[in-house]
């Protein structure tokens, strides 16, 4: 009786090791993962802007929300749209007391490109009540400040985008998409998010 329980003992152990070897044994390979989605590019918030050349009273906000969606805009002879195109609003905003006047644009985003925390958007405005305005393109680029740095704005009117007539007259010159002058003002309250992506791959021709 005594040897049998021993040798019922041992194959108890027995038993236990292979089952715990066999827990040990490398598991099964999960399958690959899915390759993650392209990051989309996007550049989201609201600041208002010090702007050195209108009395201090002024009050020059800007609010965007854009998102890139590459080759979604088809133009005659550019079919595929371009890896820039983009969805969104912009809004402008710019308070003048002294006029007792305030001027709202509202713009839908059509370009969209960024280069680490910068970004540049165009936007054709819809409705506004600066006379001119509606159907015109505008231009903002964005700067993401990074370590305690203040964002940054820059615009396509005011300082920048002069084209002499012939007669050395200034005229302003038309937006084309995703053209802005670099990030000239400082926010100074409220602020940018820069999501930067790469430009997309160009999509296989249609047959």
């Amino acid at each position: 009786m005594k040897n049998r329980t021993r040798a019922l003992v041992l194959a108890g152990t027995c038993a236990a090791l292979v089952a715990t070897l066999v827990a040990a044994g490398p598991a099964p390979a999960a399958p690959a993962a899915a390759a993650p989605a392209p990051k989309a590019a996007s550049v989201r918030g609201g600041g208002t802007v010090h702007y050195p050349y209108v009395p201090a009273s002024h009050d020059i906000r800007f609010t965007v929300d854009a998102e890139s969606v590459p080759w979604s805009r088809p133009l005659p002879g550019l079919e595929q749209g371009l890896p820039t195109d983009a969805r969104g609003r912009v809004t402008v905003y710019h308070a003048q007391p002294e006029e007792n006047f305030t001027g709202v644009a509202e713009a839908e985003v059509d370009c969209l490109v960024t280069g680490g925390r910068t970004a540049t958007v165009t936007a054709v405005v819809k409705s506004s009540n600066v006379p001119g305005w509606e159907g015109r393109r505008i231009g903002l680029s964005v700067q993401d400040g990074e370590r305690g740095a203040p964002d940054r704005v820059g615009f396509s009117w005011g300082i920048a985008n002069v084209d002499p007539k012939p007669d050395g007259s200034p005229a302003q010159a038309p937006v084309g998409t995703c053209m802005a002058p670099a990030p000239f003002t400082e926010v100074t309250k409220g602020g940018f998010r820069v999501t930067p992506a790469p430009l997309a791959p160009q999509p296989p021709a249609k047959p």
